[in-house]
């Protein structure tokens, strides 16, 4: 077998909408293709024998042990992959549910998808499938456990941390969506003007200061004490010759941590001697120059937790440690620690496993212990100074039980300290009776505390404090989101997207939109390219400035990664024409229906779908839509108008000369074609299609008629404007246009316009793509035969995998099939092709340059006009 190609999918996509993490494989399963399972002797009992807890797969019987029926009855290895690769997370730690294989159009291929929980586990896990399923095929040994540990360690080192994700996951719950910012900790909720930022478990809202103080622990005991707030006895030294001074200010037992140390690290407890006390001052000193020693209270340690001054969650914490049995080793005791099936890797469960490690070895030392000493029956060993999970320590949830007065005290310290999200350390008998009774003291105000175990204790109740979390940052009231208006199609999507951004800019808002030449907020180009991803989308909803999201949605950004947002609030499609076909798997029409419908399977229930009533394929979108449904036309007899209005529909439609909105029987005029600038006078009928679109999309916001006329009668088509869409160029003898049309559709609008030019020459610029199949590349040369009088080909760039001769000969081809005789010539570079087009151009000539790529036109052409105006422009 050959992996082909992997591509992870980040959002709604052509295989789910609801499912947004999936990884898309592409898989030959080269001579396997005649080898279904049950020909290759023994391999449904090496892959059992293997994986057995591939038998809980249902598959399609739907039963325990489903997916072994299939393989006993036969079936083809990229559904086996598939499986594996869903098993293999599994065994990770990471539960996965959801695939599907389904062949291409070429034999043999296959689409293996899958769904992953880290994304570099996923593409892990699609690649290690592959050589799992060749090993069983072949009988070759592997060594599954190396890479589910291999999978363990990359989501460790990619994963949210537990505190992070508990709050995504809220947010999730909440409908609030969610981009990280880094590969670490750094999240946004919301969009644009609306997100909040957090990291960890600090937020936008936490104040530095009060960060700085909770690191600084000498300036936090002394803040607390000027409050009468109950702390340790203690002081804090930079040398070896402090110890002294520490052993007689404070006295023994003592507890040496540093000064800006956190998650336990460099901490030592109990010292009860000089010896000990300048090994736990050296070990600290190590972590920070400045180290507090505290006099060492007996007691349990615990853990509340304050969110918006408010107390949430308390935990009984407990370090890591094992009781004797009389038998066993301590080393012995700890590896029987580490098989309790709550006990994982890093964060994958309740428990994280105890490892042996310096600390471990210093505490039993203390105790005159080794790792082979076996304790005594009951005898309870501690293996870690600290209560840390992540060191393999247990909670216990006591939230319940805390007096009110603890209550009291605690959310002061968090208004005292002044942080939003607040970790306060006690050490205290019980938690249940006022501190100042039991002499029980705060060790440390801890910054960015850990959710850990809060939300998954031990023992007792699990407490949702995430949740007060996303209370915090969105009340009542606030939304997380922006209005997002998706535009797809195959053309007409960047014009229409653009007259978008336009009327919502004059009503008000701030705007940023994606198109094929840039990414803009209020007309300000920020990137420049073809922006019509995903990331160009994000791009958007990360800006914090932004108010209204117009997103143009292509083809090759939602195959290649899925939409770069969840849902929104309104879709438009302006038609499916041929275009593109023949890659990526996409041969026909409605393969393309299929990947634009994605856009409209991501209309929130209550928003609604724009679609083009004279396009077919547009209106079986509306007929599967799960949303509201509205539809434009430039023909008011249209069936589908008429019977969409009959039932009390929206609809857009071009009438008597006017863009009218029809609600059931009524209609309201907006404005007359002629007085559109875009649609040049009304003379071209794909430009009036794009402000049908537009018109409706923005009338279903609430925009009112009269604020979208005023827009449409405002947006003049210019290179500015519109940049590639019927860009025109007036010249003293001739006058010159720029148009991105590249297809055949694209060609036929030009046609089209063309018919109402009076031009006794009309020359056209084409060129054609490689990545298109062969007739619709002879199709651009049939049309242009048909609409030019003279035709220039140049062919410099786009080749993609193509020869330039190549495409030269099948645009010929076509060109000849109209007319044998056609004048043509060939200019291989644009910029020749554009100053020779000038040279032959007899007054009142109408020069026509159609491509893809328009910037180096546009420039080239402006030059000459600047030129021309003073008065040295010659070709």
């Amino acid at each position: 077998m050959k992996i082909e190609n992997i591509q992870v999918l980040r959002g709604p996509n052509i295989w789910s909408v609801n499912r947004k993490k999936l990884i898309q494989m592409r898989l030959n399963l080269e001579e396997l293709e005649h080898k279904p399972s049950n020909a290759i002797e023994g391999f449904y009992e090496r892959l059992d024998k293997l994986m057995p807890s591939l038998y809980e797969h249902r598959c399609s019987p739907g039963v325990p042990g489903g997916f072994y029926q299939r393989l006993i009855a036969g079936t083809w290895m990229g559904h086996v992959v598939e499986h594996v690769a869903l098993e293999i997370q599994s065994l990770a730690g990471m539960e996965t549910g959801f695939g599907r294989t389904r062949e291409t159009k070429t034999p043999g291929v296959y689409n293996v998808v899958f769904t992953y929980v880290e994304e570099k586990v996923g593409v892990y896990a699609a690649e290690a499938a592959v050589k799992i399923v060749e090993a069983v095929i072949k009988g070759e040994d592997y060594n599954l456990e190396h890479d589910v540990q291999q999978m363990r360690e990359i989501r460790e080192n990619t994963r949210l941390g537990p505190s992070t994700g508990s709050i995504v996951e809220e947010a999730i719950a909440r409908d609030i969506p969610w981009i990280r910012l880094n590969n670490q900790s750094l999240v946004q909720l919301g969009y644009g003007k609306n997100q909040v930022r957090f990291r960890a478990t600090m937020t936008e809202k936490t104040s530095s200061i009060a960060v700085d103080i909770a690191s600084n622990k000498d300036e936090t005991k002394r803040m607390l004490l000027e409050q009468a707030i109950p702390v340790a006895k203690g002081i804090t030294i930079s040398s070896i010759e402090g110890v002294e001074e520490a052993i007689r200010k404070v006295g023994f037992p003592l507890v040496f941590k540093p000064l800006d140390g956190n998650h336990g690290r460099g901490i030592s407890i109990n010292i009860r001697d000089r010896e000990a006390a300048v090994a736990a001052y050296e070990f600290a000193s190590k972590i920070s120059r400045r180290v507090i020693v505290e006099r060492f209270v007996t007691g349990y340690d615990f853990r509340v937790l304050v969110i918006d001054n408010k107390m949430v969650a308390a935990a009984l914490r407990d370090p890591a440690h094992v009781k004797g049995d009389g038998i066993s080793t301590i080393k012995q005791l700890i590896d029987k620690e580490n098989e309790d099936p709550r006990r994982g890797y890093g964060h994958e469960k309740v428990l994280t496993l105890i490892s042996i490690d310096r600390d471990t070895l210093d505490l039993i030392e203390k105790k005159g212990y080794t790792l082979d000493t076996i304790p005594a029956k009951g005898e309870k060993v501690f293996v870690k100074s600290t209560a840390n999970l992540s060191t393999g320590g247990t909670s216990v949830d006591v939230t319940d039980h805390v007096h009110p007065h603890n209550v009291f005290i605690c959310e002061r310290i968090s208004k005292i300290i002044g942080l939003d999200i607040c970790g306060i350390d006690i050490m205290a008998e019980n938690l249940s009776e006022p501190l100042t009774e039991t002499g029980g003291v705060i060790l440390e105000v801890n910054a960015a505390p850990g959710f850990r175990m809060h939300i998954a204790p031990s023992e007792g109740l699990p407490r949702n404090v995430a949740g007060h979390v996303i209370d915090m940052l969105y009340p009542p009231g606030k939304s997380a989101r922006i209005p997002i208006i998706a535009v797809t199609g195959t053309n007409g999507k960047t014009t229409t997207t653009r007259l978008i951004a336009h009327i919502v800019k004059n009503n008000g808002y701030r705007v940023g939109f994606t198109t094929s030449d840039g990414i803009y907020v209020q007309n300000n180009m920020l990137l420049k390219g073809d922006t019509t991803g995903p990331v160009s989308a994000e791009f958007i909803l990360k800006d914090p400035t932004v108010e209204f999201a117009v997103l143009e949605s292509a083809r090759g950004g939602i195959l290649r990664a899925g939409l770069g947002f969840s849902f929104c609030d309104i879709g438009v499609v302006t038609n499916i024409q041929e275009d593109h076909l023949g890659l990526a798997d996409i041969h026909t029409l409605d393969d393309l229906t299929r990947v634009k419908n994605v856009v409209v399977d991501s209309i929130k229930k209550d928003g609604w779908a724009v679609l083009n009533a004279d396009n077919e394929y547009c209106v079986r979108m509306g007929k599967k839509a799960h949303c509201k449904v509205a539809y434009f036309s430039m023909n008011e007899e249209n069936p589908v108008i008429k019977s969409h209005c009959k039932k009390g529909g929206i609809a857009c439609i071009y009438e008597n000369g006017f863009v009218t909105i029809q609600k059931g029987d009524w209609k309201i005029r907006v404005e007359r074609t002629s007085l559109i600038p875009v649609t040049f006078g009304g003379t071209v009928p794909f430009m009036i299609e794009n402000v049908l679109a537009a018109t409706l999309a923005t009338f279903l916001h609430d925009f009112k008629t009269e604020d979208i006329k005023i827009s449409l009668e405002t947006f003049i088509p210019s290179a500015a404007q519109t940049p590639g869409r019927m860009n025109i160029f007036n010249f003293k003898n001739f006058r010159f246009m720029i148009d991105f049309a590249h297809n055949p559709a694209g060609f036929k609008g030009i046609k089209a316009f063309l018919q109402h030019i009076d031009s006794p020459l009309k020359i056209g610029i084409i060129a054609g793509t490689g990545d298109r199949r062969d007739e619709d590349i002879r199709e651009l040369g049939k049309l242009s035969a048909e609409m030019f009088d003279y035709i220039i080909l140049r062919q410099e760039k786009h080749l993609r995998g193509r020869t330039a001769e190549n495409i030269l000969t099948l645009l010929i081809e076509g060109i000849e099939s109209v007319e044998i005789d056609k004048k043509f010539e060939i200019v291989p570079n644009e910029v020749d092709a554009i100053k020779h087009s000038m040279s032959i151009a007899v007054p009142g000539a109408f020069i026509v340059a159609l491509s893809d790529v328009i910037d180096n036109a546009i420039e080239t052409v402006q030059n000459y006009q600047e030129q021309e105006r003073n008065g040295t422009f010659e070709v």
